[in-house]
């Protein structure tokens, strides 16, 4: 048996240079991965099975399936594996959890399957398999570019206490390719937001929280029915910077004094919200 946890993860900035040739976006982000995570549970078998506790989870549309067939496509090992998924990753969130999944399962049964793929091997992989998941075979604090597949490790940023909201709004299906389509060219700036903040990273000086940026932040406002409302209900609940994660609808602040994110958190779960209090993750070694 072997388990390995699946962060989820924020995006600190997001910037939008350009549309691309190939119909994705050329980005520059710097993503911090945070201690809300899924479990993966391996265990040898003949044959490949998954399992999961919340029934909204669909092995035939979750990437974890994609990379085990991947995986052994690719490596043509003929073992088996029982995976067992723990979600506590709210699904469709904006939080990357079914990438952080695949990362841990390419990993995962890089280890039990006895493969020994080098991490630039199971890059080339998880580039095949989604945008978010070339970041998670690192974790902690890094720079993306590209279409989110060129990952730059970054010095760790400052221990941080987050809070999250899932506002109770419709999930869009295909919703971050929606956001994406619905971005004006008039919104894309020219990657200096993220390159000022890797700088103060590298520096080890102070980042403030006024440097958080994700351009799809207004774009979700006018695609996510409600969403402007809990993001109100979240500054008055004390955030001081209120951003989307990823492409949403999940809402984060940062708060650097734990009372204070204590005080956050227990305000939005007596509005009755669904809330999450977390901290910063640093770089964990999964490939090794």
């Amino acid at each position: 048996m072997l388990t390995l946890l699946a962060p989820a993860k924020l995006n600190l900035t997001l910037e939008v240079l350009a549309k691309r040739p190939d119909g994705f976006h050329e980005i520059r982000s710097v993503i911090q991965a945070i201690n809300l995570c899924d479990s993966l549970h391996f265990q040898l078998n003949e044959n490949i099975e998954f399992n999961c506790a919340d029934p909204n989870w669909v092995p035939a549309e979750s990437l974890v399936s994609k990379a085990t067939s991947l995986l052994q496509k690719t490596t043509g090992c003929p073992k088996g594996v029982t995976i067992e998924v723990n979600k506590r990753i709210p699904l469709v969130s904006g939080l990357s959890g079914d990438s952080s999944d695949a990362a841990a399962v390419l990993c995962g049964l890089n280890k039990l399957w006895g493969l020994g793929l080098p991490l630039p091997e199971l890059l080339e992989l998880a580039a095949q398999l989604g945008s978010d998941v070339a970041f998670f075979l690192y974790g902690g604090t890094a720079l993306v570019k590209g279409r989110g597949e060129m990952v730059t490790p970054l010095p760790p940023l400052p221990h941080m206490r987050v809070v999250l909201i899932l506002p109770p709004v419709p999930r869009m299906p295909g919703k971050t390719e929606r956001l994406y389509a619905s971005l004006k060219a008039n919104r894309y700036t020219d990657g200096q937001i993220t390159a000022r903040f890797v700088a103060l990273l590298t520096e080890g000086r102070e980042v403030a929280l006024s440097m958080l940026f994700n351009v799809l932040d207004d774009v979700a406002l006018d695609n996510f029915a409600g969403l402007g409302e809990y993001r109100e209900q979240f500054l008055k609940a004390g955030a001081q910077e209120v951003h989307l994660a990823g492409s949403g609808p999940a809402l984060f602040t940062l708060v650097k004094d734990k009372v204070q994110a204590n005080k956050i958190y227990r305000h939005l779960q007596q509005q009755g919200l669904e809330s999450y209090l977390t901290d910063t993750l640093d770089a964990i070694a999964k490939v090794g």
